[in-house]
């Protein structure tokens, strides 16, 4: 039997999760259809999302791409099909992509498996985020620096907890919805990998609870810091993160297993906690930072 998984028309980190309802009840070895011939948007969340869904698999998916021609277009030039023909079996004729000199996307889809990856990722940010950072934004250079760190920070995540690879995306976009039209730096980091729960356990960096549980290891990790490299000095990725987005008034998410955490900025409605959600392997995060506002004179 074939399940049909339906695309929403918006598709970002909370939509998603209208994926992943409709998911939940197949087994990896269920054959499925991901229908997104009526997705209209998809942020960079939702395009890396879709590729470590494809990884959970045991039989090769079938996709049904955007039927809007710009749309379909869009998603070539933002590296997607690079990679999802060979994760889905992709119906329909997609376009190829122009070069990447020509694309709108800041960092287009990128794979992310070793710390080699990361520095090839941080260079491509370094070479085009300046002037893109700096007139959209308006962030100082420092600031630059700063994203460049969180993103650094967030691939790295993949390399030392996922124990497989995973996809990052960075684009610069106007955000209506809550901004009114103020540019905003959006990062997704995507994973299928093992969690941060089976992470933390398998450091020995559980803390000692009876309450133990996905939520119980994001709030242990993005909150309190701790990471199974906290012992040699590393893991405070996530801290550094964390005080980078809220000194730049952004917001930082991090969905786990079944549950998912955020901080969130005064501009943001979004709740700080979700539990018992729909469950997904690995670990997917989201950076937004929006464009400075000049003071007033």
């Amino acid at each position: 039997m074939t399940a049909v998984i339906t695309v929403p028309a918006s598709l970002d980190d909370q939509s998603f999760e209208q994926v992943l309802e409709q998911l939940t009840p197949h087994a990896p070895e269920t054959k499925v259809i991901i229908d997104a011939r009526h997705c209209a948007f998809a942020s960079p969340f939702g395009l890396t999302a879709l590729l470590t869904l494809a990884q959970t698999r045991v039989e090769k998916a079938t996709f049904l791409p955007p039927e809007d021609a710009d749309k379909v277009t869009y998603w070539a030039r933002a590296g997607f099909f690079k990679y999802a023909q060979e994760l889905y079996d992709v119906q329909g004729n997609i376009p190829r992509p122009r070069s990447s000199g020509e694309s709108d996307v800041l960092l287009e889809v990128t794979p992310v498996t070793k710390s080699e990856d990361v520095h090839d990722v941080v260079e491509r940010i370094q070479t085009r985020a300046a002037q893109i950072l700096t007139n959209k934004l308006h962030l100082e250079s420092r600031a630059t620096m700063g994203f460049t760190m969180a993103l650094s920070e967030s691939c790295q995540n993949i390399v030392e907890h996922a124990g497989r690879g995973g996809w990052v995306m960075v684009q610069v976009y106007q955000y209506r919805k809550r901004l009114g039209g103020r540019f905003v730096a959006v990062i997704a980091v995507c994973d299928a990998g093992v969690g941060f729960r089976h992470s933390l356990e398998s450091g020995s960096r559980r803390p000692v609870s009876d309450r133990w549980d996905d939520g119980m290891a994001l709030e242990t990790a993005v909150l309190n810091g701790v990471s199974r490299f906290s012992e040699t000095g590393r893991g405070q990725g996530l801290k550094g993160i964390r005080g980078y987005v809220h000194r730049r008034d952004g917001k930082f998410s991090v969905r786990s297993g079944t549950s998912r955490i955020a901080i969130l900025p005064g501009w943001d409605d979004d709740v700080p906690r979700r539990d018992n959600l729909s469950p997904f392997p690995g670990a997917q995060l989201q950076i937004t930072i929006p464009e400075k506002v000049s003071a007033q004179p």
